[in-house]
């Protein structure tokens, strides 16, 4: 399987393997963060025992997704990221390049402070540091899904309301935007403009990979989480990104 047309899609900043294009104006800035879930059309996962509802309505998938706001030299863009620790959130390099603020929203509506960021060379993936807590962290999985297991996404599609949909592992192929990673997983979990950075899960709410594009016919490309942790495990992985100027 060999899509066509490919896209990374932090909203607003949309890159695409065949056509690209700039934009000199300044989008609206997206609405605030709302404190509920979209309801999709699809299946919607009973919670388990790493998600059982709080008080507050929330599982624990929904508490560790972050929305980032990329405000940048004359562009501003959306995308989506998770908790990986107390102070560390988990995205895509494409959500926080080229930035000269980031701003974080949790799934209750509270703004948290970033205070660094870093990217990997080889993926698209990158570390943002937090000065406030994160709410919640999930598990990384041990190993990549198989084909045909059922996933989860949770994020910020549109960089609107947190939301949740699910779809199962298609298969997996070479990187088609950077040969060098290797391996990535397919999925028909819908995800749009703006869910770049989103968490995928497994039936047990463990992190299994990270949303990062999608094709022209509705497939998600997803970093597994073998390559996340490998990336991790090697302090070599990330370069500190510069504030972008002018």
């Amino acid at each position: 399987m060999r899509p066509t047309r490919l896209a990374r899609f932090a909203g607003g900043a949309v890159a695409l393997l065949t056509l690209s294009a700039g934009c000199s104006m300044l989008p609206a800035m997206p609405a605030p963060v709302p404190t509920s879930v979209v309801p999709t059309d699809l299946p919607q996962p009973s919670p388990t025992s790493s998600g059982n509802l709080s008080p507050d309505g929330f599982d624990a998938a929904q508490r560790m997704a972050v929305r980032i706001r990329n405000i940048g030299c004359g562009s501003l863009s959306t995308g989506s990221g998770f908790a990986l620790d107390d102070h560390t959130l988990v995205t895509n390099r494409h959500v926080v390049e080229d930035s000269a603020t980031l701003e974080l929203s949790t799934y209750d509506g509270r703004d948290l402070a970033a205070a660094a960021a870093s990217s990997a060379n080889l993926a698209d993936l990158a570390i943002v540091r937090t000065d406030d807590a994160l709410p919640a962290a999930p598990e990384l999985a041990p190993a990549d899904p198989a084909v045909g297991d059922p996933v989860t996404v949770v994020g910020y599609p549109l960089g609107r309301a947190l939301t949740v949909t699910t779809g199962q592992v298609l298969g997996s192929q070479t990187d088609p935007l950077n040969e060098n990673l290797g391996e990535v997983l397919v999925t028909d979990a819908p995800v749009e403009h703006g869910s770049s950075g989103s968490a995928m899960l497994d039936g047990e709410g463990r992190v299994v990979g990270v949303v990062y594009a999608k094709d022209s016919e509705g497939h998600s490309f997803v970093v597994p989480v073998s390559t996340l942790r490998a990336m991790l495990d090697d302090e070599a992985a990330f370069t500190p990104l510069a504030p972008c100027t002018g």
